[in-house]
Protein backbone atom coordinates (compact mmCIF):
# COMPACT_ATOMS: atom_id res chain seq x y z
CA UNK A 1 0.00 0.00 0.00
CA UNK A 2 3.24 2.58 0.89
CA UNK A 3 4.42 2.18 -2.34
CA UNK A 4 1.06 2.57 -4.39
CA UNK A 5 0.78 6.09 -2.61
CA UNK A 6 3.97 6.95 -3.30
CA UNK A 7 3.32 5.76 -6.96
CA UNK A 8 0.46 7.76 -6.64
CA UNK A 9 2.21 10.74 -5.11
CA UNK A 10 4.79 10.75 -8.09
CA UNK A 11 2.48 10.45 -10.82
CA UNK A 12 0.68 13.71 -9.46
CA UNK A 13 4.11 15.55 -9.07
CA UNK A 14 5.09 14.61 -12.25
CA UNK A 15 1.70 15.78 -13.32
CA UNK A 16 1.70 18.94 -11.56
CA UNK A 17 5.26 19.44 -13.29
CA UNK A 18 3.73 19.21 -16.96
CA UNK A 19 1.15 21.77 -16.43
CA UNK A 20 3.63 24.16 -14.69
CA UNK A 21 5.58 23.85 -18.13
CA UNK A 22 2.92 24.26 -20.15
CA UNK A 23 3.53 26.41 -23.37
CA UNK A 24 1.07 28.80 -24.67
CA UNK A 25 1.04 28.68 -28.16
CA UNK A 26 0.61 31.18 -31.33
CA UNK A 27 1.12 30.88 -34.58
CA UNK A 28 3.16 32.83 -36.62
CA UNK A 29 3.09 33.38 -40.52
CA UNK A 30 5.62 35.01 -43.21
CA UNK A 31 6.25 35.75 -45.86
CA UNK A 32 10.80 36.45 -45.98
CA UNK A 33 11.66 33.08 -47.58
CA UNK A 34 12.45 29.55 -46.14
CA UNK A 35 16.04 28.48 -44.50
CA UNK A 36 15.24 26.15 -41.88
CA UNK A 37 18.38 23.80 -43.35
CA UNK A 38 20.80 26.21 -42.95
CA UNK A 39 19.11 28.54 -39.83
CA UNK A 40 16.61 26.14 -38.47
CA UNK A 41 18.35 25.95 -35.03
CA UNK A 42 20.39 29.42 -35.13
CA UNK A 43 19.57 31.55 -31.87
CA UNK A 44 22.52 33.63 -32.24
CA UNK A 45 21.08 36.46 -34.62
CA UNK A 46 23.93 38.57 -34.87
CA UNK A 47 25.57 35.11 -37.27
CA UNK A 48 22.54 35.49 -39.32
CA UNK A 49 22.48 37.25 -42.85
CA UNK A 50 19.51 38.40 -44.80
CA UNK A 51 15.63 38.24 -44.57
CA UNK A 52 15.13 34.72 -43.87
CA UNK A 53 18.23 34.39 -41.73
CA UNK A 54 17.58 37.00 -40.14
CA UNK A 55 13.79 36.25 -38.82
CA UNK A 56 14.19 32.63 -38.76
CA UNK A 57 17.14 33.80 -35.89
CA UNK A 58 14.88 35.66 -34.31
CA UNK A 59 11.95 33.39 -33.75
CA UNK A 60 14.60 31.09 -32.53
CA UNK A 61 15.90 33.25 -30.03
CA UNK A 62 12.23 34.38 -28.99
CA UNK A 63 11.49 30.78 -28.32
CA UNK A 64 14.83 30.24 -26.53
CA UNK A 65 14.30 33.64 -24.17
CA UNK A 66 10.84 32.21 -23.30
CA UNK A 67 10.63 28.54 -22.88
CA UNK A 68 6.95 28.84 -22.07
CA UNK A 69 6.14 30.17 -25.43
CA UNK A 70 5.66 28.11 -28.63
CA UNK A 71 5.80 29.57 -31.89
CA UNK A 72 4.17 27.36 -34.84
CA UNK A 73 5.53 29.12 -38.00
CA UNK A 74 4.26 28.53 -41.06
CA UNK A 75 6.23 30.30 -44.41
CA UNK A 76 3.92 31.16 -47.23
CA UNK A 77 5.16 32.57 -50.88
CA UNK A 78 5.47 35.89 -50.69
CA UNK A 79 3.39 38.24 -50.61
CA UNK A 80 0.95 35.21 -48.77
CA UNK A 81 -2.36 37.15 -48.99
CA UNK A 82 -4.15 34.91 -51.05
CA UNK A 83 -3.93 31.96 -48.08
CA UNK A 84 -4.74 34.52 -45.72
CA UNK A 85 -7.64 35.63 -47.33
CA UNK A 86 -8.69 31.53 -47.73
CA UNK A 87 -7.97 31.20 -44.09
CA UNK A 88 -9.53 34.02 -42.66
CA UNK A 89 -12.82 33.02 -44.75
CA UNK A 90 -12.61 29.31 -43.11
CA UNK A 91 -12.12 30.88 -39.75
CA UNK A 92 -8.75 29.51 -39.15
CA UNK A 93 -6.21 32.88 -39.10
CA UNK A 94 -3.16 32.67 -37.57
CA UNK A 95 -2.25 34.88 -34.68
CA UNK A 96 0.22 36.81 -36.16
CA UNK A 97 1.17 37.86 -39.80
CA UNK A 98 3.41 39.55 -41.50
CA UNK A 99 2.10 42.75 -43.61
CA UNK A 100 2.99 45.31 -46.16
CA UNK A 101 1.88 48.69 -44.96
CA UNK A 102 0.16 49.04 -48.23
CA UNK A 103 -2.17 45.91 -47.67
CA UNK A 104 -3.36 46.88 -44.35
CA UNK A 105 -6.18 49.10 -45.30
CA UNK A 106 -7.98 46.50 -46.92
CA UNK A 107 -8.09 44.34 -43.70
CA UNK A 108 -8.62 47.00 -41.10
CA UNK A 109 -11.61 48.01 -43.42
CA UNK A 110 -13.05 44.87 -43.28
CA UNK A 111 -12.56 44.26 -39.27
CA UNK A 112 -10.35 41.68 -39.85
CA UNK A 113 -7.35 42.90 -38.24
CA UNK A 114 -6.96 43.68 -34.32
CA UNK A 115 -5.62 47.28 -33.42
CA UNK A 116 -2.56 46.58 -30.80
CA UNK A 117 -2.14 49.90 -29.27
CA UNK A 118 -3.12 47.82 -25.97
CA UNK A 119 -1.08 45.06 -26.98
CA UNK A 120 2.12 46.83 -26.81
CA UNK A 121 1.01 49.20 -24.10
CA UNK A 122 0.65 46.07 -21.92
CA UNK A 123 4.37 45.61 -22.73
CA UNK A 124 5.50 49.28 -22.10
CA UNK A 125 6.27 49.92 -26.22
CA UNK A 126 4.54 53.25 -27.08
CA UNK A 127 3.43 54.47 -30.67
CA UNK A 128 6.38 57.14 -29.77
CA UNK A 129 8.75 54.44 -30.17
CA UNK A 130 8.69 54.29 -33.71
CA UNK A 131 9.53 56.42 -36.88
CA UNK A 132 6.65 58.91 -38.05
CA UNK A 133 7.05 56.46 -41.41
CA UNK A 134 6.23 53.53 -39.56
CA UNK A 135 3.63 54.64 -37.06
CA UNK A 136 2.09 56.31 -40.20
CA UNK A 137 2.07 52.42 -42.02
CA UNK A 138 0.15 50.59 -39.52
CA UNK A 139 -1.92 53.88 -37.97
CA UNK A 140 -5.62 53.35 -39.13
CA UNK A 141 -8.48 55.81 -37.89
CA UNK A 142 -5.91 56.67 -35.13
CA UNK A 143 -4.96 53.57 -33.70
CA UNK A 144 -1.99 51.05 -34.66
CA UNK A 145 -3.08 47.30 -36.58
CA UNK A 146 0.35 46.22 -36.82
CA UNK A 147 3.59 46.45 -35.33
CA UNK A 148 5.58 48.45 -37.37
CA UNK A 149 9.49 46.22 -38.63
CA UNK A 150 11.26 48.25 -40.88
CA UNK A 151 10.54 50.83 -44.31
CA UNK A 152 11.88 49.36 -47.38
CA UNK A 153 12.07 50.67 -51.07
CA UNK A 154 13.78 50.23 -54.33
CA UNK A 155 17.69 51.09 -54.58
CA UNK A 156 20.28 50.91 -57.36
CA UNK A 157 22.92 48.12 -56.25
CA UNK A 158 25.98 48.80 -57.98
CA UNK A 159 28.95 46.72 -59.10
CA UNK A 160 31.59 49.55 -59.06
CA UNK A 161 34.21 47.12 -60.34
CA UNK A 162 32.47 47.01 -63.84
CA UNK A 163 31.43 50.73 -63.58
CA UNK A 164 35.20 51.18 -62.94
CA UNK A 165 35.82 49.30 -66.36
CA UNK A 166 33.26 51.07 -68.14
CA UNK A 167 34.93 54.54 -67.30
CA UNK A 168 31.72 55.35 -64.77
CA UNK A 169 33.33 55.93 -61.58
CA UNK A 170 34.59 59.41 -59.68
CA UNK A 171 38.01 60.33 -58.73
CA UNK A 172 36.86 59.23 -54.82
CA UNK A 173 35.66 55.74 -56.26
CA UNK A 174 32.03 56.75 -55.99
CA UNK A 175 30.23 55.55 -59.33
CA UNK A 176 28.62 58.33 -61.74
CA UNK A 177 25.00 58.06 -61.59
CA UNK A 178 22.67 59.92 -64.14
CA UNK A 179 20.65 62.87 -63.17
CA UNK A 180 17.98 62.49 -66.04
CA UNK A 181 16.70 60.09 -68.39
CA UNK A 182 18.58 60.95 -71.00
CA UNK A 183 22.40 60.48 -68.98
CA UNK A 184 20.81 57.10 -68.11
CA UNK A 185 20.98 56.21 -71.88
CA UNK A 186 23.86 57.83 -72.35
CA UNK A 187 25.59 56.43 -69.87
CA UNK A 188 23.97 52.71 -70.44
CA UNK A 189 25.78 52.67 -74.05
CA UNK A 190 28.48 53.82 -72.48
CA UNK A 191 28.80 51.07 -70.00
CA UNK A 192 27.90 48.18 -72.52
CA UNK A 193 30.64 49.49 -75.36
CA UNK A 194 33.18 48.89 -72.52
CA UNK A 195 32.16 45.97 -70.62
CA UNK A 196 29.98 43.95 -73.31
CA UNK A 197 27.52 43.87 -70.66
CA UNK A 198 23.86 45.17 -70.00
CA UNK A 199 24.13 48.33 -67.49
CA UNK A 200 20.71 47.81 -65.68
CA UNK A 201 19.59 44.37 -64.22
CA UNK A 202 15.81 44.79 -63.95
CA UNK A 203 13.23 41.92 -63.28
CA UNK A 204 10.87 41.78 -66.55
CA UNK A 205 9.88 38.05 -66.24
CA UNK A 206 7.09 36.83 -64.10
CA UNK A 207 7.01 40.26 -62.04
CA UNK A 208 4.11 42.89 -61.31
CA UNK A 209 6.33 44.37 -58.48
CA UNK A 210 9.23 46.28 -59.93
CA UNK A 211 7.67 47.54 -62.97
CA UNK A 212 4.67 49.45 -60.65
CA UNK A 213 7.54 50.36 -58.21
CA UNK A 214 9.56 52.59 -60.42
CA UNK A 215 6.77 53.56 -61.86
CA UNK A 216 5.63 55.05 -58.58
CA UNK A 217 9.03 56.77 -57.99
CA UNK A 218 9.25 58.02 -61.57
CA UNK A 219 6.02 59.65 -61.06
CA UNK A 220 6.41 61.05 -57.64
CA UNK A 221 9.64 62.37 -58.63
CA UNK A 222 7.44 64.52 -61.53
CA UNK A 223 5.10 65.46 -58.57
CA UNK A 224 2.54 63.50 -59.96
CA UNK A 225 -0.36 63.59 -57.93
CA UNK A 226 -1.92 60.59 -59.23
CA UNK A 227 -3.92 59.77 -56.22
CA UNK A 228 -5.20 62.79 -55.38
CA UNK A 229 -8.58 60.77 -54.92
CA UNK A 230 -7.71 57.70 -53.23
CA UNK A 231 -10.53 56.17 -54.89
CA UNK A 232 -9.41 56.96 -58.51
CA UNK A 233 -5.97 57.14 -60.07
CA UNK A 234 -5.16 59.10 -62.94
CA UNK A 235 -2.60 57.50 -65.22
CA UNK A 236 -3.90 59.25 -68.55
CA UNK A 237 -0.78 62.49 -68.25
CA UNK A 238 1.68 63.56 -69.36
CA UNK A 239 4.04 62.63 -66.82
CA UNK A 240 3.07 58.72 -66.35
CA UNK A 241 3.62 58.44 -70.44
CA UNK A 242 6.77 60.27 -69.67
CA UNK A 243 7.76 57.22 -66.78
CA UNK A 244 6.32 54.42 -69.10
CA UNK A 245 8.89 55.52 -71.87
CA UNK A 246 11.83 55.71 -69.69
CA UNK A 247 11.15 52.42 -68.90
CA UNK A 248 10.46 51.06 -72.12
CA UNK A 249 13.96 52.74 -73.40
CA UNK A 250 16.30 50.59 -71.09
CA UNK A 251 14.89 47.54 -73.13
CA UNK A 252 15.13 49.26 -76.67
CA UNK A 253 17.55 51.12 -76.36
CA UNK A 254 19.60 47.44 -74.98
CA UNK A 255 21.31 48.78 -72.14
CA UNK A 256 19.08 46.17 -69.44
CA UNK A 257 18.61 42.42 -69.36
CA UNK A 258 15.12 41.05 -70.52
CA UNK A 259 13.45 38.18 -69.49
CA UNK A 260 15.07 37.71 -65.97
CA UNK A 261 12.53 36.60 -63.07
CA UNK A 262 13.00 37.92 -59.46
CA UNK A 263 15.65 34.98 -58.63
CA UNK A 264 17.72 35.09 -61.71
CA UNK A 265 17.97 38.81 -61.68
CA UNK A 266 19.05 38.78 -57.54
CA UNK A 267 21.82 35.97 -58.70
CA UNK A 268 22.69 38.02 -62.33
CA UNK A 269 23.99 40.84 -60.01
CA UNK A 270 26.22 38.70 -57.54
CA UNK A 271 27.28 37.16 -60.55
CA UNK A 272 28.64 40.01 -62.51
CA UNK A 273 26.26 39.91 -65.70
CA UNK A 274 25.48 43.51 -65.36
CA UNK A 275 26.54 46.84 -63.53
CA UNK A 276 23.14 48.52 -61.75
CA UNK A 277 20.82 45.86 -60.27
CA UNK A 278 17.36 47.52 -59.43
CA UNK A 279 16.44 46.00 -56.63
CA UNK A 280 14.90 46.13 -52.88
CA UNK A 281 16.33 47.34 -49.82
CA UNK A 282 16.57 43.58 -48.33
CA UNK A 283 19.39 42.55 -50.50
CA UNK A 284 22.33 44.85 -49.03
CA UNK A 285 22.94 42.37 -46.40
CA UNK A 286 22.95 39.51 -48.66
CA UNK A 287 25.46 41.79 -51.58
CA UNK A 288 27.81 43.49 -48.41
CA UNK A 289 28.60 39.27 -48.09
CA UNK A 290 29.38 39.05 -51.40
CA UNK A 291 31.62 41.86 -51.55
CA UNK A 292 33.65 40.25 -48.40
CA UNK A 293 34.25 37.32 -49.90
CA UNK A 294 37.67 36.78 -52.27
CA UNK A 295 36.90 35.52 -55.87
CA UNK A 296 32.96 37.08 -56.86
CA UNK A 297 31.78 39.63 -58.71
CA UNK A 298 31.60 42.12 -56.14
CA UNK A 299 34.60 41.28 -53.94
CA UNK A 300 35.65 44.55 -53.07
CA UNK A 301 33.44 46.50 -55.48
CA UNK A 302 29.68 46.55 -53.99
CA UNK A 303 27.91 50.09 -52.97
CA UNK A 304 24.23 51.05 -53.13
CA UNK A 305 21.87 53.95 -53.32
CA UNK A 306 18.79 55.25 -53.85
CA UNK A 307 17.07 55.42 -57.22
CA UNK A 308 18.55 58.40 -59.00
CA UNK A 309 16.39 61.46 -59.48
CA UNK A 310 15.70 61.47 -63.15
CA UNK A 311 12.96 64.46 -63.60
CA UNK A 312 13.32 68.00 -61.88
CA UNK A 313 10.28 67.90 -60.11
CA UNK A 314 11.87 66.60 -56.59
CA UNK A 315 13.76 63.58 -55.14
CA UNK A 316 11.47 61.07 -54.10
CA UNK A 317 11.48 57.49 -54.17
CA UNK A 318 8.15 55.15 -53.52
CA UNK A 319 8.18 53.35 -50.12
CA UNK A 320 6.63 50.91 -48.17
CA UNK A 321 6.98 48.75 -45.34
CA UNK A 322 6.42 45.80 -43.56
CA UNK A 323 4.41 45.20 -40.04
CA UNK A 324 2.88 42.48 -38.01
CA UNK A 325 -0.71 42.02 -37.38
CA UNK A 326 -3.11 39.82 -35.36
CA UNK A 327 -6.51 38.84 -37.68
CA UNK A 328 -9.58 39.14 -35.54
CA UNK A 329 -10.23 35.37 -33.89
CA UNK A 330 -10.82 34.30 -30.23
CA UNK A 331 -7.66 34.03 -28.28
CA UNK A 332 -6.64 33.32 -24.37
CA UNK A 333 -5.07 36.16 -22.40
CA UNK A 334 -2.32 34.16 -22.35
CA UNK A 335 -1.96 34.10 -26.09
CA UNK A 336 -2.34 37.83 -26.29
CA UNK A 337 0.36 38.36 -23.50
CA UNK A 338 2.91 36.20 -25.38
CA UNK A 339 2.02 37.95 -28.81
CA UNK A 340 2.74 41.21 -26.48
CA UNK A 341 6.14 40.13 -25.68
CA UNK A 342 6.66 38.90 -29.16
CA UNK A 343 6.13 42.34 -30.23
CA UNK A 344 8.29 43.85 -27.70
CA UNK A 345 10.97 41.50 -28.12
CA UNK A 346 11.17 42.15 -32.01
CA UNK A 347 10.76 45.74 -30.75
CA UNK A 348 14.01 45.83 -29.32
CA UNK A 349 15.73 43.61 -31.99
CA UNK A 350 14.81 46.10 -34.38
CA UNK A 351 18.22 46.75 -35.18
CA UNK A 352 19.25 43.16 -36.16
CA UNK A 353 16.22 43.18 -38.87
CA UNK A 354 17.64 46.47 -40.05
CA UNK A 355 21.03 44.71 -40.97
CA UNK A 356 19.55 43.07 -44.35
CA UNK A 357 18.95 46.48 -46.13
CA UNK A 358 15.53 48.17 -44.37
CA UNK A 359 15.30 51.00 -42.73
CA UNK A 360 14.31 50.62 -38.73
CA UNK A 361 11.05 51.33 -37.83
CA UNK A 362 12.21 51.98 -34.65
CA UNK A 363 13.80 55.71 -33.78
CA UNK A 364 16.42 54.62 -31.46
CA UNK A 365 18.13 52.47 -34.05
CA UNK A 366 19.30 55.10 -36.06
CA UNK A 367 21.17 56.58 -33.07
CA UNK A 368 22.86 53.46 -31.96
CA UNK A 369 26.81 53.15 -33.32
CA UNK A 370 26.38 50.01 -34.04
CA UNK A 371 24.03 50.95 -37.07
CA UNK A 372 25.91 53.97 -37.54
CA UNK A 373 28.53 52.02 -38.59
CA UNK A 374 26.68 49.07 -41.19
CA UNK A 375 28.02 49.59 -44.85
CA UNK A 376 26.49 52.04 -46.97
CA UNK A 377 23.64 53.59 -44.53
CA UNK A 378 25.03 56.77 -45.16
CA UNK A 379 24.28 56.79 -48.63
CA UNK A 380 20.44 55.74 -48.32
CA UNK A 381 20.04 57.64 -44.81
CA UNK A 382 17.80 60.25 -46.95
CA UNK A 383 14.82 57.96 -47.85
CA UNK A 384 13.68 58.61 -44.09
CA UNK A 385 12.93 62.08 -45.97
CA UNK A 386 12.34 61.11 -49.77
CA UNK A 387 10.57 58.07 -49.31
CA UNK A 388 6.76 57.86 -49.97
CA UNK A 389 4.19 55.62 -50.18
CA UNK A 390 0.51 56.08 -51.66
CA UNK A 391 -1.73 57.72 -49.45
CA UNK A 392 -2.89 55.24 -46.39
CA UNK A 393 -6.68 55.87 -47.71
CA UNK A 394 -5.94 54.18 -51.36
CA UNK A 395 -7.35 50.52 -50.70
CA UNK A 396 -6.59 47.54 -53.15
CA UNK A 397 -2.92 48.49 -53.42
CA UNK A 398 -1.83 45.08 -53.90
CA UNK A 399 -4.35 44.04 -56.60
CA UNK A 400 -3.43 47.94 -58.37
CA UNK A 401 0.23 46.70 -58.41
CA UNK A 402 -0.78 43.76 -59.92
CA UNK A 403 -2.79 45.78 -62.67
CA UNK A 404 -0.48 48.42 -63.26
CA UNK A 405 2.83 45.92 -63.26
CA UNK A 406 1.00 44.05 -66.08
CA UNK A 407 0.31 47.17 -68.41
CA UNK A 408 3.34 48.40 -67.55
CA UNK A 409 5.03 45.16 -69.10
CA UNK A 410 2.97 44.75 -71.90
CA UNK A 411 4.29 48.57 -72.70
CA UNK A 412 7.67 47.93 -71.97
CA UNK A 413 8.15 44.86 -73.88
CA UNK A 414 5.78 46.37 -76.93
CA UNK A 415 2.82 43.82 -76.88
CA UNK A 416 0.57 47.53 -76.13
CA UNK A 417 1.08 51.11 -76.97
CA UNK A 418 2.39 53.22 -74.03
CA UNK A 419 -1.27 55.04 -74.61
CA UNK A 420 -2.58 51.73 -74.85
CA UNK A 421 -1.14 50.49 -71.27
CA UNK A 422 -1.96 53.60 -69.42
CA UNK A 423 -5.39 53.72 -70.62
CA UNK A 424 -6.03 50.25 -69.59
CA UNK A 425 -4.61 50.31 -66.55
CA UNK A 426 -6.29 53.56 -65.34
CA UNK A 427 -9.66 51.84 -66.53
CA UNK A 428 -9.29 48.66 -64.47
CA UNK A 429 -8.29 49.91 -61.78
CA UNK A 430 -10.96 52.45 -61.08
CA UNK A 431 -13.00 49.81 -62.19
CA UNK A 432 -11.84 47.60 -59.22
CA UNK A 433 -12.13 50.74 -56.50
CA UNK A 434 -15.52 51.65 -57.79
CA UNK A 435 -16.63 48.18 -56.68
CA UNK A 436 -15.27 48.56 -52.80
Amino acid sequence: MKRILLTTVAMIALGYGASAQAQTKIELQRFFGACEADYGKVTDVSAAVGECGIITALVNKFEADNPDIDVNVTTVEWPGYDQLNAQMASGAAPDVVSMHYSAISDYQSRGLIEPIDDVLAAQGVTPDSFTDAGRAGVTKEGKLYGLPFDNWTMLVHVNLNLMKQAGLVNADGTPILPKSGEELIAQGKQFKEKTGKPYLIQIMANETASYTRILYTLLQQQNSDFFSDPTAIKLNTPEAKAAVELMKATKDEGISTTGLDYAAAVSGFANGEGGIAVNGTWLIGDYVAQAEKEGTALSNGYTVYPVPQLFPGQDSTYADGHSWVMPKKDRSPEQVAAIGKLFKFLTENDFQWARNGHLPAVKAVFDMPEFKSLPHRDNIAKIAQTGRSLPAEVQRQFPIQDIIGEEVGAAVNGDKSVDEALTSAESRINELLGDL
